[in-house]
């Protein structure tokens, strides 16, 4: 079996010697993602508005290697303060009303400053 390995580019991909994603056969894994802006960088003051960045990063992964959110079977969510719960289940409504995945959370600390919340995914895809 071939695995891809996902590089986005960061520096953080280098220090801390993991992938953005990991292609393996059927499935792809995404690597935990913060929520800050994806063109910016900027680490948004709301934990929903993280969540939705976060989003923002993790969806064209999924598209750009023949999956999508509906193909999602687990995710990850780490939690810096159990206060920020009902926001980012909020945006995993919005992203998974239709079909929903295998979930954990967390309450963790996250090594990106200003980061309330970080998701890990991993989904089916469509094609191999």
């Amino acid at each position: 079996m071939s695995i891809e390995r996902i590089s986005s580019g960061s520096r953080f991909e280098t220090l801390a010697a993991y992938s953005r994603a990991v292609v393996e056969g059927d499935y792809i894994h995404l690597s935990g993602t913060v929520g800050g802006d994806p063109t910016t960088g900027e680490m948004p003051e709301s934990a929903l508005e993280q969540a939705r960045n976060i989003f923002r990063v993790i969806e064209p992964v999924l598209e750009a290697h023949g999956s999508g959110l509906d193909m999602v079977i687990r995710n990850r969510v780490f939690l810096t303060d159990i206060a920020w719960l009902q926001d980012v289940c909020s945006v995993l409504r919005e992203k998974f009303a239709d079909c929903p995945p295998a979930n954990t959370t967390l309450l963790t600390g996250i090594p990106a400053p200003g980061a309330k919340v970080e998701i890990e995914i991993t989904a089916r895809r469509r094609t191999v």
